[in-house]
């Protein structure tokens, strides 16, 4: 008893040192500091991980994917938290958030309301919102449910319909290199899943990633700063049994997953809300989705980065980060 009671006497007193340093250095930070706070928040009992930093209104971003995680954004977009404060989400099943047993609980829909409830118990109020590829489809389902709680919208190359982006792909294959599209072809037709060794069964050959995203996206990609330490196989480090029952089994060049039910063009005339569309003069999500979105939402801005692919924020860095925080501020 008397050495716990000791243990105890010093701890707390090691905690209240901490404590008193702890205020002191917060007292005299400078303002060049930009500490980050990240946790998770229970999204109606699905626990989603969070990172906030940053000085200046809240803006949101959405990951891609779906299934992959906020990490692709840094440090690309860090010169934005100078003018907002940053609050990245994994979304649920992706990144540090928790998977679920039930894949069919991997819908837009629940996405929408997992966003509502970190701006709710993180305390935004009215917040901006920023969506890029698979994210920018969930920032439209979000902005048509509740842009009441949106001081300005930003869609990054993205799609408002499934129907469509499955024509856009129909014609990336027919451009494709006759050999490339061949291999690609008899793979999906052998099946994408279930070879290899056990770990391998649940995610797409090397093979077919290489060919699919190394080869056949990559220019769709990346145009003007191809990222050097880009890898297709490590590209397929992600939530692969949400990637599927959004996605589909089927490819990567056909969305017959729960993302089917993404029609949103008829419905973009009811987002009020400042709205920014951009996308890259060689996107994977071309110019005209982002035409069409610009024409549908009244009173929206339309960017085409020069000489960009999907990343935009890669290809052309300055640009995108001054076009962002033009439009906020």
């Amino acid at each position: 008893m008397k050495t716990t009671t000791a243990i105890l006497t010093i701890l707390a007193t090691a905690s209240f040192f901490i404590g008193c340093n702890s205020h002191n250095s917060s007292t005299t930070t400078s303002n060049n500091v930009y500490r980050i706070q990240q946790g998770f928040v229970n999204a109606n009992g699905v626990m989603i991980y969070y990172e906030e930093f940053g000085k200046g209104q809240p803006l949101m971003i959405l990951h891609g994917g779906p299934g992959a995680s906020h990490d692709y954004f840094l440090p690309y977009l860090l010169p934005l938290a100078k003018e907002n404060k940053l609050v990245f989400i994994d979304e649920r099943g992706s990144g540090q958030s928790q998977r679920l047993e039930d894949s069919a609980l991997y819908t837009v829909g629940n996405m929408v309301e997992d966003v509502e409830a970190v701006r709710k118990d993180l305390g935004l109020g009215k917040m901006s919102l920023m969506g890029h590829s698979y994210g920018g489809v969930l920032a439209q389902a979000y902005a048509l449910k509740y842009q009441q709680h949106l001081t300005h919208l930003i869609l990054c190359s993205t799609f408002p319909s499934t129907s469509q982006m499955n024509e856009v792909f129909k014609k990336m294959k027919e451009k494709m290199a006759p050999d490339l599209r061949n291999r690609i072809h008899k793979m999906e037709k052998e099946g994408l899943f279930g070879h290899g060794l056990p770990y391998q069964r649940n995610r797409y050959t090397d093979a077919y990633m290489i060919a699919a995203w190394g080869e056949a996206y990559f220019p769709y990609l990346y145009q003007r700063r191809p990222d050097p330490n880009y890898d297709p196989v490590a590209n397929g480090v992600m939530s692969w049994r949400l990637y599927r029952e959004m996605w589909g089994s089927d490819g990567e060049f056909v969305i017959d997953g729960n993302l089917k039910s993404v029609e949103y063009v008829n419905k973009l005339s009811t987002i009020k809300v400042p709205t920014l569309i951009t996308c890259g003069d060689h996107d994977e999500c071309p110019a005209s989705l982002a035409e069409e979105m610009h024409e549908k939402i009244a009173g929206s801005k339309l960017v085409i980065f020069p000489h960009s692919g999907h990343m935009t924020f890669v290809d052309q860095p300055d640009m995108f980060i001054k076009t962002v925080d033009n439009f906020l501020h």
